[in-house]
């Protein structure tokens, strides 16, 4: 009868839980998503910009194919700086805890955003692509401390709902820069140095509001070993005093992973025990990074003025995607512990391979058939939806309507996968989802990895 009670309240999301939920999210993943989207709508006058400027140091202006080159570079200085802060993300979790290291990850957006806000008046295109790096940087920080952070303050059974609202802040960032980048806001001559400079303001409401809040119980316990500070806590986010259960629970997992032992990146790839977790984190993110949504977010109104779209509209049209894509994030939100993981995946990149296979169609028959333009706009929108559960503009030049053939086959691809290997996951502790993997390896249930781990030299496993 205990047990059943306890199990029932840690249904409970109290208020703490969810302002830490909230601020966390909209500090950072939201940051992401505006960064996504932000340069979009006013690309062609950033672009006129960058030819002023250069124009006014050389007397000369920028050539189609540099100005093109140099664009691509200032979009990817953003997935690029998303590498750089995710290699920053074990040392500074590790040194500042879950909490800390978002607010210290407020510096990587702050400062950008006072630079690309100042880069007009400096008339300095560089300032754009340096702080283009760093607000990557920000965001690959943070796309996985949020994460982390939301997992380890929730209890078991809102794990999936919590970790679900960080995606959800991504798109409603990337909304907010399309509405913000309507010409009739911020997408004008004046306007768009300010565009990219409001990303700070979400830093620095984090940075106000968040030391208010717990540090994650599991990095106090385990790595801080701090067993008071770790118990109150769990008793702030969950609104009750007896919180031993769980603390019982998160050691048992410590202890489980201590068991396992400690590698490096190299010997974690010839571990047999951990051979299929990898192989499924590998295949699934880069499935998602890989599936084309980024492209359609980057260069949105490239995309559906090739399609046809009329220029004075298509800044509404990106809008409505953005906004299609935050209700069906929110959506997700409340049906990925009733439908789980694996369903909501295998429909999600179902749906992408349709919509591109469509929408390769569409393009290319769009000049022929008069409505074709408006199957274009829908295949969109379809595979936003799809998602919601590199240097493009020459990839659209060489390969033209045919460009998501390839987003298609990646998504193909992913979804087989999924289908064939990766488990529900849905309701699961660590321990059970491990285990579950633990028999597609074939190896020992009792701890395999230490059998593997003691052949390795000591250093490895200590």
């Amino acid at each position: 009868m205990i047990e059943k009670h306890l199990r029932l309240r840690t249904w409970v999301l109290t208020l703490v839980l969810a302002l830490a939920t909230l601020i966390a999210a909209f500090g950072s993943s939201f940051q992401y998503g505006y960064n996504v989207s932000a340069v979009n709508s006013p690309s062609e006058l950033m672009q006129q910009f960058y030819n002023d400027t250069y124009f006014e140091r050389s007397g000369e202006l920028i050539n189609s194919f540099s100005l093109t080159l140099l664009w691509s570079v200032t979009v990817s200085m953003f997935p690029f700086g998303g590498f750089l802060g995710s290699l920053l993300v074990g040392p500074l979790v590790n040194k500042f805890g879950r909490k800390g290291a978002l607010l210290f990850n407020n510096i990587f957006s702050i400062v950008p955003a006072i630079l690309m806000g100042c880069s007009k008046v400096a008339k300095s295109f560089e300032i754009i692509i340096a702080s283009r790096l760093l607000v990557g940087i920000c965001a690959g920080v943070s796309s996985n401390v949020v994460p982390m952070y939301l997992g380890e303050l929730a209890p078991k059974n809102l794990r999936g709902a919590l970790g679900v609202v960080p995606q959800l802040f991504i798109t409603v960032g990337i909304l907010a820069a399309q509405l913000l980048g309507l010409r009739n806001a911020l997408a004008n001559e004046d306007g768009w140095p300010i565009l990219l400079g409001l990303t700070g303001v979400p830093a620095a409401l984090q940075l106000l509001f968040l030391p208010f809040f717990p540090e994650s119980p599991r990095y106090l316990l385990i790595q801080k070993k701090n067993e008071s500070a770790a118990g109150k806590a769990l008793q702030k986010l969950r609104g009750w005093k007896d919180v031993n259960s769980e603390m019982a629970e998160i050691q048992r997992e410590d202890e489980a992973e201590k068991a396992a032992g400690s590698i490096s990146v190299w010997k974690l790839f010839r571990l047999k025990s951990l051979r299929w977790q990898l192989i499924s984190i590998i295949i699934l993110m880069a499935g998602q990074q890989l599936s084309g949504v980024n492209a359609i977010y980057y260069y949105a109104d490239q995309i559906y003025l090739s399609a046809g779209v009329n220029s004075n509209d298509v800044q509404y049209v990106t809008a409505g995607t953005g906004a299609v894509n935050v209700f069906m994030t929110f959506c997700t939100v409340f049906v990925v512990e009733l439908w789980g993981r694996r369903l909501l995946l295998l429909l999600g990149f179902s749906t992408c391979i349709i919509a591109c296979g469509v929408l390769t169609v569409a393009l290319a028959l769009q000049d022929t058939i008069s409505w074709m333009p408006y199957v274009s706009i829908v295949c969109v929108i379809i595979y936003v939806i799809g998602h919601a559960l590199g240097p493009m503009p020459h990839v659209l030049v060489g390969l033209g309507p045919y460009s998501f053939i390839v987003f298609a086959v990646i998504c193909l691809l992913t979804t087989i996968y999924i289908f064939m290997v990766v488990p529900e996951t849905k309701g699961r502790s660590f321990i059970e989802i491990n285990q579950i993997f633990t028999k597609k390896n074939r190896v020992s249930e009792e701890i395999p990895e230490k059998e593997e781990l003691k052949d390795l030299p000591p250093t490895t496993s200590q």
